[in-house]
């Protein structure tokens, strides 16, 4: 793969932007017209911290300069770090590169890149890898986040206190302008991250993301993705590293010349989801973790948590077992199961509640106990439907068999059981904002 880097001319840099090679560092200045308030940055960060803005772009001629122009202005007016805005062009077959180029040759802090293959996941893995900043940073180039964002996006990072920081257009904070479809599959798809791979940060997908640059380098080297899904496996990598992700409510404006293939990105980001559990499951990509965490006890991850459940689940399964063949000896079949369900129900939260979501006292367990609740009725209107089945195909069937129909029917129920304590019943950031 080839490469072509420009950079902006040899002149003195604007305010905050980053001096071209070659040419004389800026004395220590106060900082610009807007910038924050002294006191709001570390005394000397001025100077002293590199932020590096990257714009990936491919076939993005008709906006391009406009954006950069409107970047470049924003934050030599107002960012109170130095900065350095790279524009890389994946593969572009427009003028892109032309208006890069000429971008980079005006605009002091301005650099651009140009790469042979697609791929926004490799456009940043290229530039962040080779970085020298402190601070990595990306933003789609139609800015359709609102750029008052960006300083509260990379201050837990230059601060030393957070590892990435990604701009949220789920916070409740966030003020959100587009149409109903990308809204439903945005949604959706975050949903899916939760569910199935635990994902505690609330939007994967928004172009507006920063990392530290020391670990963005160490994830790079674990993250395969090099197209859309390159964000989200960072961000899952990162936190099952127990890395810290910082959140920052954004306002953001649909663009609704936006190219992408929703579809076929849909598609793609679900086959990485499969991939990155499947690591995940076999316990690939340890990454070393920060002091803090381990010296933190951290929650139990999926693996643990899908052990746990199998094993309380088995032994639930056999409790329940036991007890329907008891009192089937008795009732009818439909109050056997309903009551045998009712007994093992009850045991079951209060088991998985302990030992597969790590959640101990007395605090919010009746809560978590009729919350289960719901589980429960899931798996009783389940089993009653295996039942009534087997009374329909096959009157007057033993007990064995209907316990054999209620067993798997009691399956299904358990995967969804899981799902809603995972997501909702357990969640730590709804425990998390209760306490708040």
């Amino acid at each position: 793969m080839s490469q072509t880097a420009t950079r902006g001319q040899d002149r003195p840099p604007a305010p905050g932007a980053t001096p071209a090679p070659g040419a004389t560092p800026a004395p220590d200045a106060p900082p610009p017209p807007g910038a924050a308030p002294p006191g709001a940055v570390p005394s000397g960060a001025v100077t002293t911290r590199l932020v590096e803005v990257v714009v990936p772009v491919h076939n993005e001629e008709h906006v391009l300069e406009r954006s950069v122009r409107r970047l470049h202005a924003y934050l030599a007016e107002t960012f109170p770090y130095r900065f350095r805005i790279t524009v890389a062009d994946n593969a572009s077959t427009d003028g892109t590169w032309r208006a890069a180029a000429a971008l980079a040759a005006e605009l002091p802090g301005v650099e651009a890149v140009h790469l042979d293959l697609k791929g926004r996941g490799r456009a940043l893995r290229h530039v962040w890898g080779a970085s020298d900043a402190d601070v990595v940073a990306y933003m789609d180039v139609d800015l359709s986040t609102g750029l008052e964002a960006f300083l509260p996006l990379v201050a837990p990072l230059l601060s030393g206190h957070s590892d990435l920081a990604i701009g949220s257009r789920l916070h409740r904070g966030s003020a959100v302008v587009r149409g109903p479809r990308r809204e439903f599959v945005s949604r959706t798809y975050n949903v899916l991250l939760r569910a199935t791979m635990a994902a505690k940060f609330s939007d994967a997908q928004c172009g507006f993301k920063a990392g530290r640059a020391d670990v963005v380098r160490a994830l790079l080297a674990e993250v395969e993705d090099e197209a859309w899904f390159f964000d989200t496996e960072l961000l899952l990598l990162a936190e099952r590293s127990g890395l810290r992700i910082h959140e920052v409510p954004v306002d953001w404006v649909d663009d609704p010349d936006s190219r992408v293939d929703v579809v076929r990105t849909a598609v793609d980001d679900l086959k990485g989801m499969a991939r990155v559990a499947r690591r995940s499951l076999s316990g690939a990509a340890r990454l070393p973790v920060p002091p803090r965490v381990r010296a933190a006890r951290m929650p139990p991850g999926l693996p643990w948590q899908l052990a746990s459940f199998a094993v309380v689940g088995a032994l639930s399964t056999l409790a329940y077992a036991l007890l329907y063949l008891a009192l089937r000896q008795a009732v009818p079949a439909l109050a056997a199961n309903a009551l045998a369900l009712a007994a093992t129900a009850v045991a079951n939260t209060a088991a998985n509640r302990r030992f597969t979501f790590g959640v101990t006292g007395t605090r919010d367990a009746l809560r978590h106990q009729v919350e289960g609740g719901v589980a429960f009725l899931v798996g009783l209107a389940l089993s009653s439907a295996a039942v009534a089945a087997v009374g329909a195909a096959a009157p007057g069937a033993s007990h064995g068999v209907e316990l054999g129909a209620l067993v798997a029917a009691n399956a299904l129920a358990t995967l969804l059981r899981f799902v809603l304590m995972r997501v909702w019943v357990f969640h730590p950031r709804r425990d998390a904002r209760r306490r708040s």
